[in-house]
């Protein structure tokens, strides 16, 4: 049992978004894939061990302990089936490419990653094409300036600070619609179950 200031696990932030829904049920791995793109409620290391053993959990809120909470469990469908939204705000969004317009092979990628660790920055969406690539980061530590220093000796860089990313699992036309209204998109990426959209803060 996890309590906590909220009815339980919900599929969005209250401080940020309005109207946010209870989710009575979810999965380990939803969990777990919520946690990734940011949501707070619950750490992947607490649900980790719970799953391997397959122990539910359970996250009610401490206000109304008698309230029914979420059910965290193995392979449980999420209920109500609707859209969760995710945001990190106050990140970054790095433009690279080649200086002599030549591809962005495994080579250069592979150098970029190790640039990224070196500095300490998180990258929390990737994009790229033939001849560019473009990441989403957060510069928890404030060494952005030096890592694109280090980057423009070797690529042509632009970059624009204070973004925000929007994560929406299981998303559908009128989340995305909702999200992007009287916003600035400037890059989107749409997978399977999720959509990630960066856009002006």
């Amino acid at each position: 049992m996890i309590w906590k200031d909220v009815p339980g696990v919900l599929n969005a932030d209250p401080r940020v978004f309005e109207n946010p829904q209870l989710l009575h049920q979810i999965s380990y791995e939803e969990a777990i894939e919520l946690a990734f793109y940011g949501a707070s409620v619950i750490h992947p290391k607490t649900l980790q061990p719970l799953q391997r053993k397959e122990i539910p959990l359970f996250v009610k809120s401490f206000i109304d302990p008698s309230g029914n909470g979420t059910a965290v469990s193995k392979g449980q469908a999420l209920i109500p089936a609707i859209p969760c939204f995710i945001v990190k705000k106050e990140q970054v969004l790095i433009s690279l490419s080649s200086l002599d317009f030549s591809f962005m092979v495994e080579e250069n990628i592979s150098e970029i990653f190790k640039l990224f660790h070196l500095y300490q920055i998180k990258v929390d969406l990737i994009q790229n094409s033939a001849i560019s690539f473009a990441v989403c980061v957060d510069n928890k530590f404030n060494t952005l300036e030096k890592l694109i220093q280090h980057l423009k000796a070797r690529y042509k860089v632009s970059f624009t600070t204070g973004v925000s990313l929007y994560t929406i699992r299981h998303f559908d036309d009128g989340a995305i619609k909702s999200l992007e209204k009287d916003k600035k998109v400037l890059l989107k990426q749409v997978m399977q179950n999720t959509v990630q959209i960066v856009t002006e803060a």
